[in-house]
This record gives C-alpha cells, sequence and structure tokens, in this order.
C-alpha cells in the first residue's frame, strides 16, 4: 500500500490531520501530499513535529485567533523546519445565536463576507509555497475555519460539491475523542457550554449551504478568491498545486 494514499495522518498529539489528495476532480484527482488541513497543533511534541515535516510539510498556516494562540502556543511558531504563518480568520467574528437558525452558517458567511482580506491572504500562501513541499493549514478542530479553506480549495480544483461535502463531514468522527477538551477549554474561558455545543456540529447541509451562498453570490470558488484579492495566475497555481 503505498502510505503517501492516506486519509487520515495518525500523527501522535493530533486527531484531525487529512490529506486533501485522492479526490476525483474531473478527468483527473487531486494529488496526495500536497495539502494537509489538521486540527490544533499544540499537543505536538518533538516526534509528533518531526513525523509531519518528514511527511514534507514545509509551510504551517495556524488559522487561530490571538487568544487561541495564547492559551495553546503553535509548536512550530518556534521550528525552523517550517515556514510558520498565523492569520486569524474569524479574527472578531462570533456566532449570533438565533432559534432555529444554522449558526455555524450564518457564521460561515459573514467570515466569506466580512474577512476576505484574511482568506486571500492564505490562499495566497498556498498558491505561492515551493513546488515540492506540502502545505498544511490548521485551526483548533480542524473544521470550520479550516472547513471553509478546504472548500475553496477543492472547488477551485474542479473537485465536485458532493465530495466537498463528505470530506468536511468527515471531521466529526476524528474529533469526536477532543470534544470534552474543546469544551473544557470553551468553559475556561467563560463560555457557555450549552451555546458553544452547537459550534461542534459537522453537518454536510451547513457545508452545502456554505457553497451555494458562494455559488449564487460570486458564480464560483475562483471567481470569490478573485473578488478577496487573488490574481488568475494565483488561482492557476493553486490548481497546479493540488492536481500538478
Amino acid at each position: 500500500m503505498d502510505t503517501k494514499a492516506m486519509r487520515h495522518l495518525p500523527i501522535k498529539g493530533t486527531y484531525n490531520v487529512r490529506d486533501l489528495g485522492g479526490y476525483s476532480a474531473g478527468l483527473t484527482n487531486t494529488l496526495w501530499r500536497r495539502v494537509l488541513r489538521a486540527d490544533g497543533l499544540h499537543r505536538l511534541e518533538e516526534e509528533g513535529m518531526a513525523s509531519l515535516v518528514s511527511e514534507g510539510v514545509h509551510v504551517v498556516i495556524d488559522l487561530r485567533n490571538a487568544t487561541e494562540l495564547e492559551h495553546q502556543p503553535n509548536p512550530f511558531g518556534r521550528n525552523e523546519a517550517v515556514r510558520y504563518h498565523n492569520i486569524s480568520l474569524f479574527d472578531a467574528l462570533a456566532p449570533t445565536y438565533r432559534p432555529d437558525t444554522d449558526i455555524l452558517l450564518d457564521l460561515y458567511i459573514r467570515a466569506l463576507r466580512e474577512r476576505r482580506q484574511a482568506i486571500g491572504e492564505v490562499l495566497s500562501l498556498i498558491a505561492e509555497a515551493d513546488d515540492d513541499g506540502v502545505v498544511l493549514f490548521h485551526c483548533t478542530a480542524g473544521k470550520d475555519r479550516t472547513g471553509i479553506i478546504a472548500a475553496l480549495l477543492l472547488a477551485t480544483a474542479g473537485v465536485d460539491t458532493a465530495t466537498i461535502l463528505e470530506d468536511y463531514a468527515l471531521t466529526g468522527p476524528m474529533i469526536a475523542p477532543m470534544i470534552d477538551d474543546i469544551l473544557a477549554n470553551a468553559v475556561a474561558q467563560g463560555g457557555d457550554i450549552e451555546k458553544f455545543r452547537p459550534l461542534l456540529a459537522c453537518e454536510p447541509g451547513t457545508m452545502a449551504a456554505t457553497i451555494d451562498f458562494i455559488e449564487t453570490e460570486y458564480r464560483s470558488a475562483a471567481d470569490y478568491l478573485v473578488w478577496a484579492g487573488l490574481r488568475p495566475a494565483a488561482i492557476e497555481r493553486l490548481r497546479k498545486r493540488l492536481l500538478g
């Protein structure tokens, strides 16, 4: 078995490191070990970092905010084996709690509208990365901020919506062992556990509605990226990174 053709990378200290390779994209497939999505890396020790570097990781993009970094520092921030970047994707955005609404969908749409510059910066970093290196981007659970970036990447590469939804939903079982830790951390920071719990959902319908919003408002993921500040050449480099 080709060890590179593995969706989940069982890296010690993580739960949800996944490869975006092996997905059908028209007449071809996305390439393995080009882009990884992940949960928080703060649990990593030297062994875990070495494992990721050995998989080819050259660039790490941390999508968390300053408070998260303060409480759970990223060990790659001081590791010279990679180029580490921190871009707070949601920054000051906070979910709006309303009965009978999809809280996450509202958050995703607000992020797409209000944080386009940050989204553009993340996608630009991925586009500009060395051709022979692996780019890893992550947040805390590897679900929301990471999910938006992954969906935009895959859609731009020509992966169909059904497959993007399957990729999004994979996070659910992956993060199950860390749910208690996430809730405990939320409580420690003064959060309301019952209001926080819906934010841990990973329903395909949420991402389906997000993609529908992108296609309705901007025509396509690639057109959204132009609006977010990427030039056509950068978008083509993203496709090349994923497709070769």
